[in-house]
């Protein structure tokens, strides 16, 4: 019997699932993964009736009850301290960075939403995504330059939670494929082969044909 669950959304779009989804696989947390099928127009009734805030990720452990993915990333670390640098300056940074991802960058969400199986190379391209882009490309490269020696990621050896927090943007840049330096194309070529992130992909490519949504398929205007 497992000790609680993670409701999700679809592998294939949903963001913030990634996230939580991810935190939860580094903890190791014994629970049971929930996939809930998008109803569009919506709420999806099943996230309406079980999560807080009615949205995902929602994680029920051991009976206590979290929303909001960097929530989650807080609760897991507490059961896999390397999920937050162990050096209080980068930690530090880190959680500040986490947060800033978290709150911001609505160019690049409205914009280049997240859609694992289409090639959207070239499109979205406006002015606000771009803006945000910059931002983050700026911010991968201050910590990867402080905190990243020795190892491929944002704080070098581990996949800390501001990894998890920006893995949806690497998913993203993937699709999209904005114009990037080449230092943000290998920081991205690490995340996504980082084996779990590598799982996520693979389960959104077995989910089923009727669980497309129109609204995340259409080809944007260039």
């Amino acid at each position: 019997m497992t000790e609680g669950k993670l409701l999700i959304g679809h592998r294939r779009y949903s963001s913030w699932s990634m996230r939580g989804w991810l935190a939860v696989r580094l903890a190791k947390l014994d629970v049971e993964i929930e996939v809930a099928r998008f109803v569009r127009p919506g709420p999806t009734p099943v996230i309406a009736q079980t999560s807080p805030n009615g949205l995902v990720p929602y994680l029920e452990h051991r009976g206590a009850k979290v929303w909001e993915s960097l929530a989650v990333c807080d609760y897991c670390a507490e059961f896999e301290t390397s999920l937050w640098p162990a050096d209080r300056i980068a930690r530090a940074e880190a959680r500040s960075i986490a947060a800033e991802m978290h709150a911001g960058f609505r160019g690049l969400r409205q914009n280049m939403w997240m859609n694992l199986g289409r090639d959207y190379s070239g499109y979205g391209r406006v002015p606000e995504a771009l803006a945000d882009i910059a931002r983050i490309e700026a911010i991968w490269a201050g910590a990867r330059a402080r905190h990243g020696a020795g190892g491929p990621f944002l704080f070098g050896t581990e996949f800390t939670a501001a990894d998890i927090i920006f893995a949806p943007v690497v998913t993203r840049f993937l699709t999209w494929r904005p114009d990037l330096s080449a230092a943000s194309l290998a920081y991205m070529n690490a995340v996504r082969a980082f084996p779990l992130v590598d799982e996520w992909y693979a389960d959104a490519a077995k989910e089923p044909e009727d669980w497309l949504v129109a609204d995340y398929e259409i080809t944007p205007p260039r």
